[in-house]
């Protein structure tokens, strides 16, 4: 625990690329290949199950620190992290006790299934007892569930990369999947042939670099000309607004995997039977949405069924899916990345031209346009397709791993938005712990002040620091971390899309919502009003 301590005070004392780099190879050198996969599991999202729950680590951790409970909650708001609020306030220790590994600590923290409450409590007191204050607040870490750290998985693999001599791009599918520390080893993630036999590991995902993100940066078709080269270098098909996934058929089994690596098969039983029915060693990229009627619904249908343990008739037939693929990443069982993207275009054609079931196993079709002042016109009926606007992907392109700029590109319409008056501000996290960041905005209903939207992005650093300054000094009320500010800040709200909905007072839902900008020359008389977004919906 000592080298993973360092490890993450390391990380959180630099943002410099190379010196990251260089902490995370030092790591990689100084611990047994178990600690390095478990690292590796923590990294990229594999966290241990959580047996001890929050009331209860908060209870038993103001028993050690001796102080009241109200007094644990006011210093818990003020730092906004429970593991490091517990690691402060708890006695000094500067010398730690404890020689077990990362492998031993998180071995524990399984085995506390099969144990009782008072063998809980007394494991996690000793525990605390033989940890320095850094150890113990990584260990808290762990132990709430909350683990994150400032490091990209990108970064862990340039680390990795550099001490195994293998590319990056392999790696980065070696460690993609079903896989835990306990059951995949270090050998055989660094081995020269192949990862393993692992039939439903899927390909890292290929992302589009963003064009533009508001009106500021909006591109003109004689942009992209100089930026892009020839339109005809290039094909364009809609932006779907769904769960981004790849479907994999190997060995007669099927697996569904979303981009954000969850396993994700048994949510979507309308797509099996296509599944089953294509050839072994099939292997597609694409996006899940709501469809019925031959057209695709707004993805706040799909949303209702997302979380869900368990799919009823009620939801399967409100929010039917289907696929829409954009791509093919395997066929005949080999890995065809490396192929131009019309090769593998022709190849996608061609197993969807052999479905059955061509109503859930859709191929997202091609745009045609001759120049990019044609794209640009049509790029404006997105919303009326359902779409976010336009994919843009360079005919020769091969199918590549993360963001990468020059191939692939999402040009995406200007968001809508509304000018809408902060009525209620939060805390933020890490190094924002003390600055008020999270806002909740709302908009004109008659002589009323309707809240409708959270957001928490979009702002400078000063500009945060200013607001921050404002709620300080004119908050109303207090509910626990929530502060009610003086209704006098105006800003302007972008968001993707709107839907009706019931679980919110103002009736209203908003995909994405984010700030654009601080309207400081707008008083808040001017803000927008309530049936100026339900206008939006048609009403």
């Amino acid at each position: 625990m000592k080298a993973f301590a360092q490890l993450f005070l390391s990380l959180d004392e630099t943002n410099k690329t190379n010196e990251k780099v260089k902490v995370l190879k030092d790591y990689f050198n100084c611990v047994p290949d178990t600690d390095k996969m478990h690292m590796l599991a923590l990294f990229t999202g594999r966290k241990p199950k959580r047996i001890i729950n929050a009331t209860q680590i908060r209870t038993w951790a103001t028993e050690i620190t001796n102080i009241p409970i109200w007094l644990f909650e006011e210093s818990y708001q003020v730092v906004g992290d429970l593991a490091e609020t517990m690691a402060l306030l708890m006695p000094q220790n500067t010398n730690s006790t404890s020689s077990k590994t990362l492998t031993d600590w998180i071995g524990e923290l399984n085995e506390l299934s099969a144990k009782t409450e008072g063998e809980r409590k007394l494991w996690l007191v000793d525990s605390w007892a033989m940890l320095d204050t850094q150890e113990r607040f990584v260990f808290n870490k762990l132990l709430t569930g909350s683990f994150r750290v400032g490091v990209s998985q990108s970064l862990v693999i340039k680390a990795l990369a550099d001490i195994t001599k293998l590319d990056a791009a392999t790696l980065t599918h070696r460690i993609m999947g079903n896989w835990m520390p306990d059951t995949y080893t270090y050998d055989q993630l660094v081995q020269e042939q192949g990862a393993s036999d692992d039939i439903s590991r899927p390909y890292p995902f290929f992302l589009a670099y963003p064009i533009q993100e508001t009106s500021e940066k909006q591109k003109s078709a004689g942009d992209l000309k100089s930026a892009l080269g020839d339109a005809d270098e290039w094909q364009a098909e809609w932006k779907w607004d769904g769960i981004r996934a790849q479907l994999i058929k190997r060995d007669g089994k099927i697996f569904i995997w979303s981009r954000g690596e969850d396993l994700a098969t048994e949510k979507f039983p309308e797509l099996h039977p296509f599944l089953n029915a294509l050839p072994d060693g099939t292997v597609l990229d694409g996006e899940i949405l709501s469809f019925t009627n031959g057209q695709p619904m707004p993805f706040n249908v799909l949303q209702t069924r997302i979380g869900r343990k368990n799919l009823s008739k009620k939801i399967l037939e409100e929010s039917p899916v289907a696929l829409i693929a954009y791509d093919c990443l395997e066929y005949a069982g080999e890995d065809i990345r490396s192929k131009s993207q019309s090769e593998r275009r022709t190849l996608l054609e061609s197993v969807q031209a052999k479905t059955e079931y061509p109503e859930i196993f859709r191929i997202s079709a091609l745009i045609d346009f001759k120049s990019w002042d044609d794209l640009a016109i049509v790029r404006e009926q997105s919303r009326a397709m359902i779409a976010e606007g336009i994919m843009l992907k360079r005919k020769s392109a091969t199918y590549q791993v993360g963001r990468k700029r020059g191939d692939w590109w999402k040009w995406k319409i200007d968001p809508l938005s509304v000018d809408a008056v902060m009525i209620y501000a939060q805390k933020g996290h890490g190094r924002r712990a003390d600055l008020y960041t999270d806002y909740t905005f709302a908009v004109w209903d008659g002589d009323k002040l309707v809240p409708f939207a959270k957001a928490y992005s979009g702002l400078t650093d000063a500009e945060i620091n200013k607001v921050d300054y404002f709620v300080k000094r004119n908050t109303l009320e207090k509910f626990g971390p929530v502060r009610t500010v003086k209704p006098e800040l105006v800003f302007e709200i972008g968001f993707e899309g709107i839907n009706k909905s019931s679980r919110h007072k103002s009736g209203i839902a908003l995909r994405f919502p984010r700030i654009l900008r601080w309207r400081q020359d707008k008083p808040k008389e001017e803000a927008d009003t309530l049936d100026n977004l339900k206008a939006l919906l048609g009403e």
